[in-house]
């Protein structure tokens, strides 16, 4: 694998992207802290606030602004981490990193609330959000979506909308009368993990490389300009797809899909661990609170 130090400091490290997300930290700790008279019962935050969100924003910038979203072009099981860490593992720390007071002062504004409450009913979230996903992963729609910079940006920026739909019904505390109960919660889970099972199958079945712009020569130089800037692009001399790859393109792209499957199971299996126990914790508490007869 030639070495990634050729394409830049800009295309590995993206400055104006990272001074972005310091910008999103700093302006949240400063409305948590001297503008809390917008919001209707804030508190202080909490420690665990003070923790997630940061630590939401570095991966973020971790997925988009580090070595690993160029690598995430010359390599496809780098694009499905990409898309893991992004979508399923982000949304739910913002979700807890974000305190309910804000959320709630969020969704209330006119022109989110009903995009927001249809949305987020749990059939449409789960069908909304694998859809989008699924889609993005047809070869054809992949490759296209490469092609321009803004439709890339704008494909990326919708699933993850979509993922935070998704994972609204199963973690949100903002909405107690749209909680799901625990069984409830148990089906959305198994139900989030079959639909997505076809996009990575797919994927882990297919012995021949999909993705044009993982292996045309032409259509890889050309999604490269999604974080490689122009001018630095057109002085490199690019052997092709291979050479940046650290295995076959085939193999590389089913451990993509077994990649995306493995970390999407212990994402989930975590989740479903905490609804489990907080299930049962929830019984007990009822049945030692329940008057006793006799």
């Amino acid at each position: 694998m030639l070495r990634l130090d050729q394409f830049g400091f800009f295309a590995l490290w993206s400055p104006y992207f990272f001074l972005f997300i310091v910008f999103l930290i700093v302006l949240f700790f400063y409305i948590a802290k001297y503008k809390r008279h917008w919001f209707e019962e804030s508190q202080p935050l909490a420690l665990r606030h003070k923790i997630l969100f940061p630590m939401a924003m570095l991966l973020i910038y971790i997925m988009k602004g580090s070595p690993i979203d160029l690598l995430s072009h010359l390599m496809f099981t780098f694009h499905m981490v990409q898309m893991a860490i992004l979508n399923l593992l982000v949304p739910p720390i913002l979700l807890f990193g974000i305190p309910v007071w804000m959320w709630r002062k969020i969704i209330a504004f006119p022109f989110i609330r009903p995009v927001f409450a249809f949305f987020t009913r749990p059939l449409i979230a789960l069908v909304g959000f694998n859809g989008v996903f699924s889609l993005y992963h047809v070869p054809a729609v992949l490759d296209f979506i490469k092609m321009n910079i803004w439709i890339h940006a704008g494909y990326t920026i919708l699933l993850f909308i979509f993922a935070f739909f998704m994972w609204w019904p199963l973690l949100n505390k903002v909405e107690r009368s749209r909680e799901l109960t625990g069984l409830k919660k148990m089906g959305y889970i198994f139900a989030d993990s079959a639909l997505i099972t076809p996009a990575c199958a797919l994927i882990i079945f297919n012995p021949t490389p999909m993705y044009e712009t993982y292996t045309n020569s032409e259509l890889w130089v050309k999604s490269l300009e999604l974080c490689v800037p122009a001018d630095t692009l057109s002085t490199l001399k690019l052997p092709g797809p291979e050479a940046f790859n650290l295995m076959p393109l085939n193999v590389d792209q089913q451990l993509g899909g077994v990649v995306m499957k493995v970390l999407q199971e212990l994402i989930y299996g975590t989740v479903l661990f905490k609804v489990v126990t907080e299930w049962f914790r929830n019984d007990a508490q009822e049945e030692d609170s329940s008057p006793i007869y006799g």
